[in-house]
């Protein structure tokens, strides 16, 4: 089966590898393990520039991903971590905003804030060594 297209049974078939947990990519070449690890860490650019650090690694990952093996994998498993922190900030002011949820609002939103800045650290070293590291807790939506 050609893998480079999609089935003709099926247009909408990912034509990308599933990203796996802890893969190894260390056969990638320098140029692969540096975007994604710019990518990785890119995502801390929300602190300096707060809609930054969701879009480019998005924007790296679109236009880096055909170019550069490996770069799919990365890019769809930081695409997963910042959805699924959103949801979780989207959850937390949800909690906030009842009475009975405020400390647990507080809580969860301590724990996404200190992941949002400690996934995006481990993601870069892994990637830099050639690893593809899924965000632990991240949704699986692409």
């Amino acid at each position: 089966m050609n893998h480079d297209q999609p089935s003709a049974t099926n247009p909408y078939e990912s034509t990308h590898a599933e990203p796996v947990e802890g893969q190894d990519w260390s056969l990638a070449d320098g140029p692969t393990k540096q975007w994604a690890m710019i990518m990785h860490f890119s995502q801390l650019a929300n602190y300096a520039v707060p809609p930054a650090g969701l879009i480019a690694p998005i924007v790296i990952w679109r236009l880096k991903k055909d170019a550069l093996p490996g770069i799919d994998a990365h890019g769809r498993n930081i695409a997963n971590w910042v959805v699924s922190s959103l949801i979780y900030l989207v959850l937390t002011f949800v909690l906030f905003m009842t009475v009975v949820g405020i400390p647990i609002a507080f809580l969860l939103g301590g724990i996404v804030s200190i992941l949002m800045l400690a996934y995006p650290i481990i993601g870069g070293i892994k990637a830099n060594d050639g690893v593809a590291w899924r965000y632990p807790g991240a949704f699986r939506i692409f």
